[in-house]
């Protein structure tokens, strides 16, 4: 069955009392059991709720897995794939993560005794070569938050195949539309389904999706036993989200081509990090490993933080904001934002600098996203020297 058929209708069962074309809200804590010991497959909404279960029915056929375990946020989500791990485990990660992953791993886990390796994804010998034999789980994002790096995860999961250690790929910014990494041999897949699942601002939710009996089992035993589920109402209104998940991507990504090709050339931009353009690094891995480029792009102004927050002070339309992946176009300063509790130092090796900007392109009218940033840097100053003057 085609995606786009897949967004509308897996997980989707007319109502059997009213004939209702979309799913009822399961709105309840708790179930009236038939007899001791008899259910009709639900007891208590933390274990499971059929809304929710409509979800994560939907999201395992759109990722081409066997199942799919959702949380109250992406964060609970990347939690609990850790949870999988024991004292004195170690996970191999890509250095380019979002920061609230660097949060959890970097002050969280180590309290726990599970030690985490940070290396240059793109790199699959740098990621072979950080592997010890307590290596347990290699941490993928691609693209990377915020520089739109690629791990080639097909090469990534074959190193670790042999060696017994998990493949979790975080997966938000392409979307199952774009990349489907259980294919390519990941283990598991992650999505905050906060952003470009429900796409549109008004929910938060995450998802783990995998083909393994005894990873799903694992996940949903810590799923039930620690409870960062998410409300009916919240999967109710992804549902809805999903539904046109595949309109939104393409409008998405032909508006960022356009706004990247308008970047590129611009004078007081020093460079534009977007997968769909031949001047990204890894260009060509995009296109054999995705479907298309996204709608994310970063970029860096020459006139470095100053003209950063110019920049993001005198947009009109685009909205300065923390999130991603909604229908609205919104711009974001990774380094005092999404990245603000990673050491400076940390930041800057990894190329995350104070001129950096992240865009997450939604789908209004191209014309008016580009006038918005035309305005915008005409604002702004080229660099400090013509600041100073």
């Amino acid at each position: 069955m085609d995606f786009a058929t897949l967004s509308v209708h897996a997980g989707r069962r007319v109502d059997s009392t009213t004939g209702s074309i979309l799913p009822p809200i399961h709105q309840t804590a708790t179930y009236v059991l038939e007899a001791v010991g008899t259910t009709r497959g639900y007891d208590y909404s933390r274990s499971s709720n059929p809304t929710r279960a409509a979800l994560e029915e939907n999201l395992a056929a759109l990722e081409g897995g066997n199942h799919a375990i959702c949380f109250s946020s992406g964060m609970a989500a990347v939690d609990a794939i850790t949870r999988l791990l024991r004292h004195g485990e170690h996970i191999v990660s890509v250095d380019d993560v979002y920061g609230g992953v660097s949060r959890l791993f970097n002050r969280v886990l180590s309290r726990s005794g599970i030690t985490v390796r940070y290396v240059d994804g793109t790199s699959a010998s740098a990621v072979s070569a950080a592997i010890t034999a307590q290596t347990r789980l290699i941490w993928i994002e691609t693209p990377t938050n915020p520089l739109l790096q690629l791990v080639d995860i097909a090469e990534v999961a074959r190193l670790a195949r042999n060696r017994g250690i998990l493949v979790a790929v975080d997966s938000t910014f392409a979307t199952p539309y774009l990349l489907r990494p259980l294919e390519l041999g990941a283990d598991i897949v992650v999505h905050s389904t906060t952003k470009y699942l429900s796409g549109h601002n008004q929910v938060i939710g995450g998802a783990c999706i995998t083909n393994g009996q005894a990873v799903c089992d694992e996940l949903r035993f810590i799923q039930k036993s620690v409870g960062a589920v998410p409300g009916p109402f919240d999967c109710w209104l992804t549902l809805l989200g999903i539904k046109t998940l595949p309109l939104r991507m393409e409008q998405h990504q032909r508006n960022a081509r356009l706004v990247a090709e308008y970047l590129e050339e611009h004078p007081k931009v020093a460079r534009v990090l977007y997968p769909g353009l031949p001047s990204h690094p890894q260009h060509a891995l995009a296109r054999l490993q995705q479907r298309g480029f996204g709608g994310m792009i970063s970029f860096e102004l020459a006139g470095g933080y100053d003209a950063a927050v110019e920049l993001m002070n005198s947009v009109r339309l685009c909205s300065l904001a923390e999130s991603l992946g909604a229908v609205e176009t919104m711009i974001t300063h990774p380094a005092s934002m999404t990245h603000a509790d990673v050491p400076r130092h940390e930041r800057e090796l990894r190329g995350v600098t104070n001129g950096l900007v992240r865009l997450s392109v939604g789908i209004e009218a191209a014309t008016d996203i580009l006038a918005d940033l035309e305005q915008a840097l005409a604002r702004v100053s080229a660099s400090p020297e013509e600041r100073r003057a």
